[in-house]
């Protein structure tokens, strides 16, 4: 198992920098109450454990490749009184077969640039997603690396893997399209 390229996990005082209101940012992406979620590359759960607050009881599956992060997200969810969450450990390009049942939402946050094939991601995760389900990508910027710095230094990933929020959304329709033909 390898993990996708220019991608890691920060500190969560980065991450708190970056995202300082996270849930705010769930809310707006329409996470709600009773949605099974699936957070791929969980990492330590900066939005797995909020995630799994929205929905209240439903569970919330945290995929991530590193066993040291779900071990770290698994304290955070014990500290809080989170019991929703489902650890998976193994790599999220199986996400079809690491999930024990569909899901209504895939999450994946600030890793769809580093996905050599994205299509074929996108294609895999159609297939974990109940009829009306929803795959959520958040992602970075296309501004510069150093034009948006976060704790000071400038952050990833480098600006050429970056996608304008046109570019996703063209790439969008092209899988929805082929998916359809």
């Amino acid at each position: 198992m390898a993990e996708f390229q220019n991608t890691g996990q920060p500190s969560w005082d980065w991450w708190s920098d970056l995202w300082p209101t996270p849930a705010n940012v769930l809310q707006q992406l329409g996470i709600t109450e009773n949605q099974s979620v699936a957070d791929v590359c969980s990492g330590n759960g900066y939005f797995t454990l909020l995630a799994a607050s929205l929905v209240d009881k439903t569970p919330v599956f945290a995929i991530d490749i590193d066993a040291t992060l779900l071990a770290e997200l698994r304290s955070r969810a014990t500290e809080q009184g989170l019991e929703n969450i489902q650890l998976i450990h193994g790599d999220a390009r199986d996400v079809v077969g690491l999930l024990p049942h569909i899901v209504d939402i895939v999450l994946l946050a600030n890793t769809f640039h580093g996905i050599a094939d994205q299509e074929a991601f996108a294609n895999d995760v159609k297939r974990a997603l109940a009829s009306n389900g929803r795959f959520i990508i958040v992602n970075w910027y296309p501004a510069s690396r150093e034009e948006t710095p976060v704790a000071g230094e400038p952050r990833r990933p480098p600006t050429e893997l970056r996608l304008s929020r046109e570019e996703y959304e063209a790439k969008k329709q092209e899988y929805t399209k082929r998916a359809t033909d």
